[in-house]
């Protein structure tokens, strides 16, 4: 091996931060302010580096945070986040990230963490690593001259209202919004004070400069916030001298189908707009149907999103809630990792624990992690390959077990 890998030290952010520039192909440089708000915004001992053993030189980053994930139910479980992956291209296939995931996922065990999450840039790397598609997404188009609404309406039919509002006031409502969506839909992570600080420009990296956006909320009648939706907007003019904008949704929170159709109305009536980009939103959200014509929203993206890699089986089974009662004995193959093992799962009492009975299905770590949130069909792995049913019945009944009403939703890149 070429390379040595462990946590950095302070001294080497800049270098570390120049692989990952490099790796992401964002920037060229790293500026002081950058190296200072990583400094403040990170924990050194999850931050690990690969050193070129000849030079000294850093040539991979790997970046862990500690998270919270909301699980079907409602409950919170502490995850691992993994972020800021890069190899530099001279040191591919060495081993670098696998030794800096293994690494971490002891760790990640040895914290007590249930799960460990990551937005994979590309789908075939981390199902190696035990993580499974936990969720999906969905981006649509809207063509807003064909959705049928009435342009001239300005006020929600519910009685609520749409206030326009700066960053300021994002920060000061959006934290509190965002709780009391999370603590409902399942997918959904938490955010921290930088989040905040980072969507409404109070913080930037010297490659990202912060682009001016538009905010507003949903009040409803009694005056509470129960929507924000933060956007921007292209600006294109025909030879006719006709405005043909495309506005472009950065973020889109709303607690009630009432806010939630309210906000996008709101939208489908900025003058100047023809087309509005969702950005990306729940495979099953209800926008295309709160459109008096569905067909108006076309979908333009539909992917994987938010990966799983379930750490802690035991935990992480009983701490979600499932859709019908029923047990299953899931065999779980992960040599070497974690979630090796047999388990019993009490849905309708909540309860998993390990044992010696038959297995009912046999299944990867990856697949378990697939499944997790409810978004994933056990009978549609099973067809894949991924999932063995081993009693007649049992993948039928995983289905109605795991899967959940609506499909879970990552709303945050991280």
């Amino acid at each position: 091996m070429s390379a040595d890998v462990r946590p950095i030290t302070a001294s080497e952010i800049p270098d570390w931060m120049q692989a990952l520039n490099t790796g992401f192909l964002t920037a060229t440089r790293v500026t002081e302010s950058d190296v200072a708000q990583r400094a403040e915004h990170s924990d050194l001992a999850r931050l690990q580096g690969g050193f070129d053993r000849g030079t000294g030189r850093c040539v991979a980053s790997f970046r862990s945070f500690a998270q919270e994930l909301t699980v079907p139910g409602g409950a919170v479980v502490p995850c691992s986040a993994i972020s800021s992956v890069a190899v530099l291209p001279t040191h591919r296939r060495q081993g670098l990230l696998t030794r800096m995931m293994a690494a971490e996922l002891a760790a990640a065990g040895e914290r007590g963490d249930v799960l460990a999450t990551l937005i994979a840039a590309e789908y075939p790397i981390y199902g190696r690593y035990g993580f499974g598609p936990a969720t999906s997404l969905a981006e649509w188009e809207i063509d807003v001259p064909r959705t049928g609404l009435d342009r001239r309406l300005s006020v929600p039919a519910d009685g609520g209202r749409i206030d326009l509002v700066d960053a300021a006031e994002v920060r000061r409502v959006g934290p509190a919004l965002h709780e009391r969506l999370r603590a409902t839909a399942h997918g959904v992570v938490d955010r921290d004070a930088r989040w905040w600080d980072v969507a409404t420009g109070a913080q930037a990296m010297s490659h990202s400069p912060y682009k001016d956006k538009f905010h507003a909320v949903y009040r409803t009648a009694g005056g509470e916030v129960a929507g924000l939706v933060t956007y921007g907007a292209d600006e294109h003019w025909t030879a006719a001298k006709t405005p043909q904008n495309t506005l472009r949704v950065r973020d889109l929170i709303a607690l009630t189908p009432d806010a939630e159709r309210a906000l996008w109305h709101f939208l489908c009536s900025v003058d100047w707009v023809t087309r509005v980009r969702t950005g990306y939103r729940a495979p099953d959200d209800l926008l295309p149907q709160l459109l008096p014509d569905p067909r108006a929203a076309a979908l333009v993206t539909a992917a994987d999103f938010l990966w799983v890699r379930v750490l802690d089986v035991v935990r992480a089974l009983a701490a979600r809630t499932y859709e019908v009662p029923g047990v299953l004995v899931l065999e779980v193959a992960d040599p070497g990792g974690p979630a090796e093992g047999r388990y019993r799962l009490d849905a309708g009492a909540g309860t998993c624990s390990r044992t010696e009975e038959p297995a009912d299905l046999r299944l990867d770590a990856a697949a378990l992690g697939a499944l997790y949130l409810g978004g994933a069909s056990a009978v549609r792995l099973a067809a894949l390959g991924e999932v063995t049913e081993a009693r007649p019945g049992a993948l039928a009944l995983a289905d109605a077990v795991f899967r959940t009403a609506r499909r879970p939703w990552c709303p945050d890149v991280f």
